[in-house]
């Protein structure tokens, strides 16, 4: 897979799909959950907001989280709590992700047999694990800025309001 670099990183053409709007069993199937769970399996909004994720270094980061912080906005312009939370996840992501990569060198917290694996200790050759905290950071104060977002925040309550009325009628 090649790499990603800041010219591949391109803006998207905004709206992106909201399928979730015009599909009840989609938009009631997701699960906003804690953190970042299901960010990398719920399709079809894995596919639309991957191409725009990317932490391997600052500048990156910056780039990514600004496109992200843009559809987030746009997901929630629309009333799409599902586009919404997915991109919030994806923010989350970053921030911990690369965070990982600050605190375990290679980015790996669990090695063979599931043994947790130390933290990086000594010299921080080529100042990676400064880059990736730094990155983490830029990820982490979008993922402020969505977690504080009105809009957001009321989108997932009627939302969440909604689903339970979907489920009532379409369990029973």
């Amino acid at each position: 897979m090649p790499k990603t670099t800041i010219e591949s990183l391109a803006s998207p053409s905004l709206p992106l799909e909201a399928p979730a709007l015009d599909d009840p069993q989609l938009r009631y199937s997701y699960e906003v959950a804690r953190g970042e769970k299901g960010v990398l399996s719920f399709e079809p909004y894995k596919s639309l907001i991957l191409p725009y994720w990317a932490f391997r270094t600052v500048p990156l980061a910056q780039k990514s989280a600004e496109l992200l912080w843009s559809i987030f906005g746009s997901y929630v312009e629309r009333g799409d709590l599902v586009g919404a939370d997915m991109t919030r996840k994806f923010i989350q992501m970053g921030m911990t992700r690369a965070r990982r990569y600050a605190n375990h060198k290679g980015g790996r917290k669990y090695g063979a047999g599931g043994k947790q694996l130390g933290k990086w200790t000594g010299e921080d050759a080529g100042g990676k694990r400064k880059e990736k905290a730094e990155a983490s950071e830029i990820f982490k104060g979008y993922w402020r800025r969505c977690i504080a977002s009105e809009e957001y925040i009321r989108l997932k309550e009627e939302w969440s309001r909604a689903k339970q009325q979907y489920l009532k009628v379409h369990r029973g």
